[in-house]
Formats: structure tokens, C-alpha cells, sequence
């Protein structure tokens, strides 16, 4: 094995962020793109120091024509470097990135359980990371839409998610498979300019690096940086400002505490309160209606939030009352 800069960098990032430990079992997601590849070589690489137990997880969406030919060429990959290799295949075509990303999600978690991996590994960059905080930038979102694509995140109890790549480009990827012959699939759904995220990337982004800042994709990346981990301090503080609030009643919020606090942790405590009451993601609208009642008269009420609720003030409380 011939040790590049990549493999130092990434065994610093992961030691440094205790991203995993030693003897830990890692379920690979691999499409066979340059990122995934890039990403599945490295910890090969890295396993003799890290003593991991490395799976592949192949997840077929059936989008394109040439779908199970491209999850063959990953199972060979696998079979060729002697790694575990799980596929799953949609039962039909999944219609939407959205419904796609789900699933995905859901499939490899469900793989990891079965199969006990503690974490489940990514190939996502840097160039992700950009891409993702504009495409939510665009969307309309707080810092934490902005932030989206974290290091580790849990999926379940005791599975994680991690990206160890998120410092490095697309481009450095591309260079380590060719530099190591990696036999990359393409697909040729990372070219269909129907889909938002394939705009940013081949004409957004190409357009902000040569207009306005070559350097865009790591300024982007690294305001991401920043904005996780503002939004961890953020969340921790909402967390004890809730607590603070709700004395015994979980549904109910006290008004005099809540207008010490600054605006930006009134907002954080009104959306985790409505992420336990709304069975669909909180908007902007539902949490400024609810924290309009922090200094709303004696007896205001919303309009009813999805699935019926109503939240409304009663002398220094906010309380909820829940649809019949």
C-alpha cells in the first residue's frame, strides 16, 4: 500500500474527531462513484492500524436502466477486496431525491442492525457540504438547514452516521481513484439537470468559482463548520431554557421565563415543543405563531397548527390543546 497525503488526512480526522475507535464494524455505503470508491479504498487502507470489520451496503433505487448492472459492479468491487457485501433494491422506481434519501437511510440502517455495524460510512465531501448549504440556503432555512451535513449524526439508538470525508473536494477524490485505478462507475443521473442539487453543481457552482471566489466550495464548507457548532451551543441552551420553562408540564411553556431569553432560543424552544406535537416538520410561520404568544394578551390563540392543535395563553402560560 503506498501511504498518500490522503490517508494521513484522514486518519488525523478521524482520530481527531473521534469519529470511531479501534475493532469498531463499518458499513460502507457504495454507489461506485469516485466518492464512495475514494472513501471505501482509504479505510481498506487504514484497517491493518484501525483493525475495523468492514461491510459494503449497495442501495439499488432503480432510477436508471443500468441500475443492477452498476450494483453487480459494486458487488465484484467488494468480492475483489473480500468485504461483506449487503444489497437491497426498491420494490419500484423511487420518484424523488427526497423519497430516495429516505429510504437510502432507512435500508442502510436497516442492513447495520441486522448485521451488527455500529456505524454506517458515508463518501460525502467537502463539495457536499457546499452544495448542500445552498441548496437549503435556496429552500429557506435557519442555521441548522445550513449546517445539514454534519461529521456524525445518530440514526438509530446505537448506529451512527458518519462522513469522514467532509474536508476534502470532489476533485481530490476524483484524483486519488485515478491515481489508484479505481474502476468508477458513472452515473449518468449526476448529469440530469432536472434535479436541483445536479444544477448547483454543474452550473452554480462552476459559475460562484469563476464570478466571485475560487476558493467557494471550501468558504462554503467551512461556514457550515462554523454554523455546527454554534447550532450544537444553541440547541444545548434552548434545551435548559425548555426545561426552565415547562417546570412539570412538557405541553405547557411559562411566559415570564421565556421573555428574558433572547429571541433566537424562543424560537429554538417553540420548535422542539412543536416537533413533539406536529407529526410534519415545524415552518417558520408555526414557530413565529407560537412565539407571538410569548407577549400575546390574556386568552389570544393560534389558528390551528396541521393535525388540529391549538396553543393558546393563560395568564403567564402558553398551553397546547390537542385536537380530540
Amino acid at each position: 500500500m503506498s501511504w498518500t497525503p490522503l490517508h494521513a488526512q484522514i486518519h488525523r480526522t478521524i482520530r481527531a474527531r473521534h469519529l470511531f475507535d479501534s475493532n469498531q464494524r463499518l458499513l460502507i455505503a457504495v454507489s461506485g462513484g469516485q466518492d464512495s470508491l475514494c472513501l471505501t479504498k482509504l479505510l481498506l487502507d487504514l484497517q491493518s492500524k484501525w483493525r475495523w470489520y468492514l461491510g459494503i451496503a449497495h442501495c439499488d433505487h432503480r432510477w436508471r436502466y443500468d441500475s443492477q448492472a452498476n450494483a453487480q459492479h459494486v458487488e465484484k468491487l467488494a468480492k475483489n477486496w473480500d468485504i461483506s457485501f449487503y444489497l437491497t433494491t426498491a420494490n419500484q422506481p423511487i420518484k424523488s431525491e427526497a423519497a430516495a434519501r429516505k429510504w437510502r437511510y432507512q435500508t442502510l440502517s436497516a442492513i447495520a442492525q441486522e448485521n451488527n455495524y455500529n456505524y454506517i460510512v458515508t463518501g460525502h465531501t467537502k463539495s457536499d457540504r457546499a452544495e448542500t448549504l445552498l441548496y437549503n440556503l435556496m429552500r429557506g432555512t435557519g442555521a441548522d438547514g445550513l449546517q445539514a451535513l454534519t461529521w456524525q449524526r445518530p440514526l438509530t439508538d446505537n448506529i451512527f452516521l458518519v462522513r469522514p470525508l467532509l474536508e476534502i473536494t470532489r476533485t481530490q477524490t476524483g484524483q486519488f481513484c485515478q491515481d489508484f485505478q479505481l474502476p468508477v462507475w458513472e452515473d449518468s443521473t449526476n448529469l440530469d439537470v432536472k434535479y436541483a442539487r445536479n444544477r448547483i453543481r454543474q452550473e452554480l457552482i462552476p459559475y460562484l468559482r469563476e464570478n466571485f471566489n475560487p476558493q467557494v466550495e471550501s468558504a462554503l464548507a467551512q461556514t457550515a463548520e462554523i454554523l455546527q457548532g454554534e447550532v450544537e451551543y444553541l440547541e444545548q441552551a434552548a434545551d435548559k431554557l425548555r426545561q426552565e420553562a415547562s417546570v412539570n408540564d412538557a405541553l405547557s411553556l411559562n411566559r415570564r421565563i421565556l421573555q428574558k431569553a433572547p429571541i433566537a432560543l424562543q424560537r429554538r424552544v417553540m420548535r422542539q415543543l412543536l416537533q413533539q406535537i406536529l407529526t410534519c416538520t415545524p415552518t417558520f410561520e408555526h414557530i413565529e405563531k407560537l412565539t407571538a404568544l410569548t407577549t400575546a394578551p390574556n386568552r389570544s390563540q393560534t389558528d390551528p397548527f396541521p393535525g388540529g392543535a391549538i396553543a393558546y395563553v393563560e395568564g403567564e402560560w402558553i398551553r397546547f390543546q390537542k385536537k380530540d
